[in-house]
């Protein structure tokens, strides 16, 4: 015999299955975030003044199974977004299991934008990862045809598998201007 279940059974049943199921997913959402790590951001120079042209490099740690690349970025310094990594994809190649070190655009400590040194004189740089995809990188024989000949040569081919989950992620670091 087949009973229909009163609404509140219903919702406590449905209850008791999201407070089961939530922290499988967080754990699974946290397993994914975990797959990429930005892990340093270093500016050179560490104290730089007004009108200083900064380097800017971060390193990337790969915890996947897979090459990652086709990384976009988001880089905000003192709250303002740097325009030029709004369209902008790094074709790094970032190894299953490491970390890769990755040089960023420069940027200048005050320009049009932003005319005058902080008043608390300190520069936050915040860098994000936005996105990455997931690599396949090979290398296949291919014939081509040089001089009316027939030669035979290697090609790296990389064939995206997928967005990498998890993302965004990420990092900053925070610089005393120069005195």
């Amino acid at each position: 015999m087949i009973r229909a279940m009163s609404p509140q059974r219903r919702y406590c049943l449905a209850a008791l299955a999201s407070a089961l199921l939530l922290p499988l997913a967080g754990a699974a959402q946290q397993e994914a975030a975990a797959k990429l790590a930005l892990t340093v951001v270093d500016v050179e120079p560490a104290n730089p003044g007004a009108d200083t042209l900064c380097r800017l490099k971060v390193t990337i740690r790969n915890d996947g199974d897979q090459i990652a690349s086709q990384l976009g970025f988001n880089v905000k310094l003192n709250g303002e977004e740097l325009g030029v990594y709004g369209n902008q994809l790094f074709m790094y190649p970032v190894p299953a299991g490491g970390e890769l070190e990755i040089p960023l655009y420069n940027f200048w400590t005050t320009e049009t934008s932003r005319p005058t040194m902080p008043a608390n004189g300190k520069f936050a740089v915040e860098v994000e990862l936005r996105e990455a995809q997931w690599m396949d990188i090979s290398i296949e024989k291919e014939i081509v045809e040089r001089a009316g000949e027939q030669v035979e040569e290697e090609v790296e081919v990389w064939t995206p598998l997928g967005p990498v989950t998890g993302l965004p992620v990420a990092a900053g670091v925070t610089l005393d201007a120069a005195g």
